[in-house]
């Protein structure tokens, strides 16, 4: 009995063994792929066991989409201590030690809910978010007013570019909801073109940066862009802004456009088919904490929505012919929504 037990157990070994070291098709394809992590809302006062799902994904990069802490404060040292309760959270520390992180703001880590360019603090703030970000010393983050920024990634003779917006600093108010017919929630279409999303700098800028080559842009604006109005803050309230983007998508032919946003506490995939460009997706994934009790309606929708706690994920995938597979994951790493299309799908004729 004895020698058959001893036999017995170097079987199981053999076998966990061969299951441990074998290379099995998801190891495989991995090396052709290059996956974005994406997420936003996380309250520096809650704990945020989500983030050891980000890691365990693997990702090549993570993305803060805004309101990363709850800031909503003048006061810088207020400010800088709420960073500091995020920045010593253990599972912060173990994604910012395996995961290169990038980052844009929203409002409340901007400093106050839903403000733009009156903020009076911002240049202040800004500091603040830099530093915290651990920017490299001689980034042109520094040196131009507001946060935006772009990086581009070679991966495998693709050309991977990271476009981070600032829709705070430059940001004109939005038109608040007078009860008219056909409006709803905080916020109304502003009419005209004499508002601005992100101002003339930033604008240049981003009109040079999407004639650079790429074959994947991918665009983080804190708040959506695809969507269906729906009365809170996003680009729809300021419907000639969204549209200027879209014209310079088109003059420039600036194939691959992605966006990634957050803000709303929930998560969804939209996709904003415009006159003469390809799908516009939009995908949005909010909150890594925070949660809202209702979510809007939203005919760009592609799947259905994802009421709580989530991050999103992008794979590049090279194998064969180069797609894209959105995916929005739970809190347990789940994935709550998926959507796959093919990278050629994604130019200007």
């Amino acid at each position: 009995m004895r020698k058959l037990l001893i036999i017995f157990g170097a079987f199981l070994f053999l076998i966990s063994s061969c299951t441990l070291f074998k290379r099995t098709p998801s190891n495989i394809d991995s090396d052709y792929q290059f996956k974005i992590a994406f997420g936003s809302c996380g309250h520096q006062n809650k704990p945020q066991p989500i983030l050891k799902k980000v890691v365990a994904e693997d990702p090549d990069l993570f993305i803060y989409l805004g309101d990363n802490i709850y800031g909503d404060t003048r006061n810088m040292d207020t400010l800088q201590k709420k960073y500091e309760l995020l920045g010593n959270k253990p599972e912060f520390q173990i994604l910012k030690k395996q995961v290169p992180l990038l980052a844009v703001w929203d409002d409340h880590d901007y400093g106050e809910n839903d403000a733009g360019k009156y903020y009076p603090m911002k240049e202040e703030s800004k500091v603040i978010f830099l530093d915290f970000w651990d920017e490299p010393k001689n980034s042109d983050r520094y040196r131009h007013k507001g946060i935006y920024h772009s990086l581009t990634y070679n991966f495998k003779n693709k050309v991977i570019q990271i476009i981070l917006l600032d829709t705070r600093t430059f940001r004109s108010d939005l038109t608040l909801n007078d009860k008219r017919a056909g409006y709803k929630n905080d916020y109304m279409p502003t009419k005209g073109n004499d508002s601005t999303f992100l101002g003339d700098e930033q604008w240049d800028w981003l009109d040079k940066t999407l004639t650079e080559k790429a074959d994947l842009r991918i665009i983080a604006s804190s708040t959506q862009f695809s969507h269906e109005y729906n009365g809170w803050e996003s680009w729809t309230n300021v419907p000639e802004e969204r549209n200027k983007l879209l014209s310079i998508i088109k003059k420039n032919k600036a194939n691959g456009i992605v966006f990634v946003s957050g803000d709303v506490h929930w998560g969804e995939i939209s996709q904003l088919n415009a006159t003469g460009l390809y799908p516009i997706y939009d995908i949005t994934s909010s909150g890594l904490t925070q949660k809202w009790p209702n979510t809007e309606p939203n005919e760009n929708r592609v799947g259905k929505v994802v009421r709580n706690n989530n991050f999103g994920i992008i794979v590049l995938n090279l194998k064969k012919e180069p797609s894209l597979t959105f995916y929005i994951k739970n809190r347990k790493g789940r994935t709550k929504v998926k959507h796959k299309i093919q990278l050629k799908d994604l130019r200007v004729e």
